[in-house]
């Protein structure tokens, strides 16, 4: 633990306030707290930081574990779109052609750069493009 930190010890974080969590959590991530984070995930977060910091950082198994990819990661790499691609997907009886180009998507003579957007126009409420256009599963 360095010097600046040794005063943060992990058994005092469950009884802090608030006002000793947020002075903690600048001492410690050298940053403001989150707005809205709750003084339980504050303690979670500053009791894990204290924990890494004694030890100098995470176990290679841990630093192992968190650099390998997710299993969302893997489709969605999987899932990734070329240049001269199409995606059609029929809505309210209109069908609807959108190109994937250089820059982004190309749908009704514009230039898009997210799907999001493309979805959004066409239904009219926010919908994730990837999903909308089939290209994710849904969760069951």
């Amino acid at each position: 633990m360095t010097q600046a930190h040794q005063m943060i010890r992990l058994e005092d974080i469950g009884s802090m306030e608030r006002e000793a969590l947020l002075d903690a959590w600048l001492e410690v991530f050298r940053t403001p707290a989150p707005k809205g984070l709750s003084q339980s995930m504050m303690r979670r977060f500053l009791a894990f930081e204290v924990q890494v910091q004694a030890k100098q950082g995470l176990s290679r198994q841990s630093q192992r574990a968190l650099a390998k990819p997710t299993d969302k990661q893997a489709k969605h790499a999987a899932t990734k779109l070329k240049p001269g691609g199409r995606l059609v997907r029929e809505w309210n009886g209109v069908t609807h052609i959108v190109d994937v180009t250089e820059k982004g998507f190309a749908w009704q003579g514009r230039d898009w750069r997210s799907l999001s957007a493309i979805a959004k126009e066409i239904t009219g409420a926010h919908w994730s493009g990837p999903r909308f256009f089939g290209l994710t599963k849904v969760a069951s």
